[in-house]
């Protein structure tokens, strides 16, 4: 982190726009060209978070827009260790200053609402108001992560699991009392303070697969999507008409993510409305060393 002062956290009173980018409609990205960030599996040698707290400080040294991390209990072999996502981004919050953060993506069906509402709420204070959430279903196709921790594995109930804990998360970071009863959370009058520093809450990216109507109903009604094993810019494309389509007319910033390897050229995603691309790696190939060249030679420009 450089030498200057942190920003002063405002006070739960105090409006603040955070830090996201503002395109004028969803087809448009907010800067000139998309804005860039590293994909990091948190495995094996990215498993120590003060590593990856070191490679987030060079990464924003060179000129990246953002750091986000993977959120799994385990992996298919030859993965051995495996780091904790939440302790990671608090170590990448306090090495540096500007990068925006999050997981990408959390399985929200898997965790209690209330306390993911206190992580983020305080992982964004942390950070100045970094902090992109980014959402899933989550999957057993490698590591039945689900089944071996008894957690649900039917993908229409971790769906519905997923929606009602992103309303207790919508209605935790008001700071207004949270009454909630639903099918399978409970909140009686509770009150998260404080507040996330953005406002009205800590922007939320749903992840779904192309062609899947319902992730894309979920992602309209927040703040970004990311699509996950897009093949082509042109089924980009027809993402952006659905989400235009499916979203109000609104000032409210929207953002797609889009996943690419290392040296691959942006720009057709650009075009097609992807605001954002990230890095990603090998999870059974990822070394700090990987990761550190592809960070020195900079993000791509389109």
């Amino acid at each position: 982190m450089s030498d200057h002062d942190t920003p002063p956290i405002p006070s739960d009173d105090t409006p603040v726009p955070g830090d996201r980018p503002s395109p004028a409609h969803l087809d448009r990205p907010a800067a000139p060209g998309p804005r860039s960030a590293l994909w990091l599996p948190l495995f094996d040698e990215l498993a120590e978070p003060a590593a990856v707290a070191r490679l987030a400080a060079d990464a924003e040294e060179a000129g990246w827009h953002g750091v986000f991390v993977w959120d799994h209990l385990s992996w298919r072999s030859p993965i051995r260790d495996v780091a904790d996502p939440w302790i990671t981004l608090a170590a990448i919050a306090t090495a540096t200053d500007t990068l925006r953060l999050g997981p990408m993506v959390t399985p929200l069906a898997r965790r209690r609402p209330t306390k993911v509402a206190r992580e983020t709420a305080t992982l964004d204070r942390l950070s100045g108001g970094r902090l992109t959430l980014g959402v899933g279903l989550g999957s057993d196709r490698f590591a039945d992560e689900l089944r071996a921790t008894g957690d649900e594995t039917d993908p229409v109930r971790r769906g519905r699991m997923l929606d009602e804990s992103l309303e207790i998360l919508t209605a935790a970071w008001s700071g207004d009392p949270v009454r909630h009863h639903g099918r399978h959370h409970t909140v009686d009058d509770m009150t998260f303070l404080p507040r996330p520093v953005q406002r009205p809450g800590v922007p939320v990216w749903a992840a779904g697969f192309p062609g899947n109507a319902k992730p894309l109903r979920r992602a309209a009604r927040h703040d970004g999507f990311f699509p996950i094993n897009l093949e082509h810019p042109d089924q980009l494309a027809d993402i952006v008409t659905t989400l235009t389509d499916l979203r109000p007319p609104s000032p409210t910033p929207y953002d797609i993510a889009v996943a690419l390897p290392p040296g691959t050229d942006p720009t057709p995603y650009a075009d097609a409305g992807a605001t954002w691309w990230l890095a990603e790696f090998a999870p059974d190939t990822v070394s700090v060393d990987q990761v550190r060249g592809v960070l020195h030679d900079g993000p791509i420009r389109p």
